[in-house]
């Protein structure tokens, strides 16, 4: 018995190309009639497994295909997602850079402004010192004429020596 419907269907088409002529017609010929339909039935038989096993396959193989663009679909989603979560971050961070960077400029430029500032602060601290120093020395040098005046001294000579008791501020001056 064969096993697959090729082979009955080889089997069938033995029987007919080897069949006798009919007489009076080369094209008809004479086959046993019962052998050929147990061959068709056989053949009917075998058909329903045979297409349930093509049935299956082709099922399969559109679940496969069908799995793969699901997949496939799946994977260019999530590479899309990781890409713009890339870009996002890059373009955090390049905010990020931008903000530090002009931070940056902003303390630098407070920096200087302050460095200017207490620079001019400390002249004018100095000068203001240097004045008021100045304008008591004025005032001490003015004390000491009134002073000496009060006291009856007068102005020390120019040719002699002041006396060793009094301190001659005049020759500290310069």
């Amino acid at each position: 018995m064969a096993s697959g419907v090729d082979e009955l269907l080889d089997m069938l088409f033995e029987m007919i190309d080897e069949a006798k002529n009919a007489p009076f017609a080369s094209d008809k010929c004479v086959i046993e009639r019962d052998r050929a339909l147990d061959l068709i039935d056989d053949i009917r038989s075998q058909f329903p497994m045979e297409l349930n096993e093509a049935k299956k396959l082709v099922a399969n193989r559109v679940d496969m295909i069908a799995s793969a663009k699901r997949e496939a679909d799946s994977i260019r989603k999530t590479a899309e997602d990781r890409a713009k979560q890339l870009l996002a971050a890059e373009a955090i961070y390049q905010q990020a850079k931008a903000r530090a960077n002009e931070m940056m400029q902003q303390a630098e430029q407070r920096s200087r402004e302050l460095k200017i500032s207490a620079h001019e602060y400390c002249e004018d601290a100095l000068r203001r010192t240097e004045e008021a120093v100045a304008e008591a020395y004025d005032e001490i040098k003015k004390s000491r004429v009134r002073f000496r005046s009060a006291a009856g001294m007068g102005a020390p000579s120019s040719g002699g020596s002041a006396p060793r008791s009094m301190y001659n501020a005049a020759a500290d001056e310069d």
